[in-house]
């Protein structure tokens, strides 16, 4: 496995398919960041929306409640057959495994927002955006860096299934099918190895963000 990752990794040894492990990596990385920022861009706004309305929580709610129960698979067809195999297969697949995460933490933490701070900050006349500004986003930071964090791992397996499935010809998925058929273990888990080494650098610096952006709160006071 040390090898087969050195080999790939530092010597780039050309692959069964086109080009080397980087070329697979960097399509896989691409269409997984735009995924995720997809999700991100859509979740945010329409979590707080959804928290601070009833209207729009009462209009969207089922049909989100009814995409998340449903398992994004069945849904592998369907976006093969309106985009075909390609890059916005895979970014489909990635934002439909992402956004439900982030989404409902935001919502949950939207509706967890302190009431009390809301009222003091509405008295002084501050506008709905200022409310979400100074008070309802910050204190729903929790909720969303954790739904971020399930949204990263989703969002990974989003990329792994479209590129088993043939949503892509390009991608460490793919790496992955044509190592299965070669018999080639030591280069499944090589891929294995770096999946779970790019999860955990990503899920690092989100912690390290929230450390950041959470520098304003309280320490916990320890009593006895």
């Amino acid at each position: 496995i040390v090898g087969a990752l050195f080999n790939l990794l530092i010597l780039g040894q050309k692959l069964p398919m086109v080009g080397t492990i980087w070329n697979h990596f960097n399509a896989s990385t691409g269409t997984f960041l735009f995924g995720l920022g997809l999700s991100i861009v859509v979740a945010l706004p329409l979590g707080v929306a959804l928290g601070r309305s009833q209207t729009v929580d009462a209009i969207f709610d089922p049909f989100i409640t009814a995409f998340n129960a449903t398992p994004r698979l069945v849904f592998l067809p369907i976006v093969l057959i309106w985009f075909g195999v390609g890059f916005w297969t895979v970014i489909a697949i990635v934002f439909m495994g992402a956004v439900f995460p982030l989404l409902i933490n935001t919502y949950a933490g939207v509706k967890n927002a302190d009431r009390l701070l809301i009222n003091v900050v509405r008295s002084f006349g501050a506008n709905e955006w200022q409310i979400n500004k100074l008070v309802v986003l910050p204190n729903s930071l929790p909720f969303i860096i954790a739904g971020l964090r399930l949204a990263i791992g989703r969002a990974i397996l989003g990329v792994v299934v479209a590129e088993f499935f043939g949503g892509t010809e390009y991608g460490l998925g793919v790496v992955m099918v044509q190592a299965s058929q070669g018999y080639r273990v030591d280069i499944l888990f090589a891929v294995l190895i770096i999946f779970m080494t790019v999860s955990l650098l990503i899920t690092a610096a989100v912690k390290k963000m929230e450390d950041r952006l959470s520098r304003w709160r309280p320490a916990k006071v320890k009593t006895f």
